[in-house]
């Protein structure tokens, strides 16, 4: 049987190469091309596609929030982002939300028959440059967890509280501390986090 494919991408010109491209490959039937996520997740239900090209940047509802939403109703339907973004947040949300792989729209047609193929499979397919950025991406998260879990109790209520953007005169009266017990806090989280910054040490709570 072939693999039915559907399509969600703004972009006229690309949507209608990627529609051709698989209608005329072996193996492969295009159920339905969509330009925005709306569309696409009330029809999807009917059609049933087993491979579903999704592009982020779309209009009103962005790719990865129409991700996670095909998910949640049908877990089973594979996903397979196609984008010109690289940036590792965006990789990062979109496996997040349950896409299986990840290639950027300057990959060769065929190399994307390839991968509709390799995620119908059960596989994984992405870019070679993307494929190392989600390696760093999660090597990055787990040197920041290790160093997260060094701090004690205290240190890590000063964080959460720096995170919110509280003064330190804040914290202090929030935690029942003295203004001098906070920065010795402070420098304390600096050391242990190997940061020199208030926004640095922010930036890996959040991506704790």
């Amino acid at each position: 049987m072939p693999i039915k494919v559907s399509i969600i991408e703004d972009d006229d010109w690309i949507r209608e190469n990627l529609s051709t491209q698989i209608r005329q490959t072996p193996g492969f039937t295009l159920v339905k091309a969509y330009r925005n996520a709306e569309d696409a997740l009330s029809h999807i239900p009917l059609e049933l596609p087993e491979v579903i090209l999704v592009d982020i940047n779309l209009p009103r509802m962005n790719g990865i929030e129409c991700v996670r939403k095909i998910k949640q109703s049908h877990p089973a339907l594979q996903i397979l982002m196609l984008t010109v973004f690289e940036d590792s947040d965006k990789i990062f949300n979109s496996l997040l939300a349950g896409a299986s792989g990840y290639l950027l729209k300057r990959t060769p047609l065929g190399e994307i028959i390839e991968a509709i193929s390799n995620v119908h499979k059960g596989n994984s397919p992405m870019s070679g440059h993307i494929a190392r950025k989600v390696v760093q991406y999660f090597n990055l998260r787990g040197a920041a967890d290790n160093e997260l879990e060094k701090l004690s109790r205290r240190e890590r209520e000063v964080l959460e509280r720096l995170a919110e953007g509280i003064a330190y005169k804040e914290i202090a009266h929030a935690l029942s501390l003295s203004i001098d017990t906070v920065r010795m806090h402070i420098k304390g989280i600096y050391g242990k986090l190997h940061v020199h910054s208030r926004g640095e040490a922010v930036a890996k709570y959040l991506h704790k």
